[in-house]
């Protein structure tokens, strides 16, 4: 690939992924109730799903979701109820103790944090048709595809993973800077947030990648 057409993906990526999801807002709250060792795991799990999407992309899998209604409405509908019941809990865990600290309802764990990432980000069909709309356009067809994807989905990856990482550190340190109090605003705006990611992907059309 040309270095031009690198750069210029790139900076659309970064455009793009700076714009807060639902991978950087888990990314922001595990750094704020597990640390940074915890969220580093929720980012690997967000930047395996880049690969994963580009890959499916690759293959000429997200054209089916694009043309099959059933499937699409069953990834979307999947997708909107995890990111409401991510967000309940969530909520909840702010209820059971005012030292966000100590508060437990989702286990902050690595595996899960990994899990719970990877999950969201590959049950959301906005990801994977905003894949298959975008990459064709910065691949030259009379150039190896497989190698440009690959290149790709690694530069998206990276780009993921940076900014995933100033969401997570910011929670981290919000961690020693907020009070109790604010902490636990700043896990109910995320919750808040999540909620109304899940609510907006329900209203979500295939058409409106068209």
């Amino acid at each position: 690939m040309e270095l031009a057409t690198i750069v210029l993906y790139a900076i659309s990526v970064s455009a793009v992924t700076i714009i807060p999801g639902p991978t950087m807002l888990l990314a922001l709250s595990n750094g704020a109730q597990g640390g940074m060792r915890i969220a580093l795991f929720g980012i690997a799990g967000a930047a395996l799903s880049d690969l994963l999407l580009i890959g499916t992309v690759a293959l000429g899998l997200g054209g089916i979701l694009l043309a099959s209604e059933k499937l699409f409405s069953v990834v979307k509908w999947g997708g909107a109820i995890y990111l409401l019941y991510l967000a309940w809990k969530l909520w909840r865990s702010t209820d059971q103790a005012i030292d966000v600290r100590a508060s437990t309802s989702i286990p902050l764990d690595g595996k899960t944090a990994f899990k719970r990432s990877l999950f969201v980000a590959l049950s959301n069909p906005k990801g994977l048709l905003f894949f298959s709309a975008f990459l064709p356009q910065f691949i030259d067809a009379k150039s190896p595809v497989l190698a440009q994807y690959t290149a790709l989905a690694v530069i998206t990856a990276l780009i993921d993973i940076v900014f995933m990482y100033i969401y997570a550190a910011s929670g981290y340190h919000s961690m020693r800077y907020l009070s109790a109090r604010a902490l636990l605003w700043l896990n109910r705006i995320c919750a808040g947030a999540l909620g109304g990611i899940g609510i907006a992907l329900s209203f979500y059309r295939r058409s409106e990648l068209h």
